[in-house]
């Protein structure tokens, strides 16, 4: 699994299966490192509805036809607007080209303009290698994210800015109970509300949890493995 970071929660992720986007904020992102039109996608998965996860998902989908994986609510509002749609809900899964797709609980909230999109979720993608990826979406710390460990991350996508999701401190203690194999920070230093130093929490959780932290800047990527975390 290769994992590449564009800024604030947006992440490219390619399979021997096919090639997904998480959260495709780009348009309005100044972490952005390429514009919308430059994606290729098979598969777009949202955590929720908010302008800065939602982001360019109608964009990208109409042009390359990829199938959107999102909550019940927001699956059908998208349906309704011509795209192609797969609507989960929480503890639900299903089986694609890349592999499994399930979204689990997350604390936050989700809407268009106001209109309710079902609940926000967190996203838990395990390739047909068999490498887990765990992208927690907008989220404060809740205990339950131990059960979520259970699943054996290879990496964990987490929030670290604050005011909106959690703050370091509340990452931290996400990463305790998490205890993926690899952890790497998002949702940081996009607003100036929710500037961040990445690098210090890399070493409060390196220290403090003996999990290693990767900061990736914008275009940057890494290689995930089954049972390995980076490679």
């Amino acid at each position: 699994m290769k994992l590449t970071y564009h800024g604030h929660a947006a992440w490219e992720i390619e399979t021997s299966g096919a090639r997904l986007w998480i959260d495709p904020f780009l348009s309005g992102n100044p972490m952005a490192d390429l514009s919308p039109d430059q994606v290729e996608a098979d598969f777009v998965v949202l955590s929720h509805a908010h302008g800065d996860h939602l982001g360019d998902t109608e964009v990208i989908a109409s042009r390359t036809g990829a199938t959107v994986i999102a909550m019940n609510e927001l699956a059908q509002y998208l349906a309704g607007r011509g795209l192609v749609t797969e609507a989960l809900q929480l503890g639900g899964g299903q089986t694609f080209a890349f592999g499994r797709a399930k979204l689990v609980p997350a604390l936050h909230s989700s809407s268009v303009d106001g209109r309710y999109m079902g609940t926000e979720a967190g996203i838990l993608l395990r390739d047909t290698e068999g490498t887990v990826l765990y992208h927690a979406g907008d989220t404060g710390l809740f205990s339950d994210m131990a059960l979520i460990g259970r699943a054996g991350l290879d990496a964990a996508l987490l929030p670290i800015g604050d005011k909106y999701t959690m703050g370091p401190e509340d990452a931290a203690a996400a990463v305790e109970m998490l205890q993926p194999r690899l952890a790497i920070p998002m949702h940081y230093d996009t607003f100036e509300p929710i500037r961040q130093d990445p690098h210090a929490w890399k070493r409060m959780v390196e220290s403090r949890c003996g999990v290693p932290v990767l900061v990736l800047k914008a275009g940057e990527s890494c290689q995930l493995a089954a049972g390995k975390g980076a490679v």
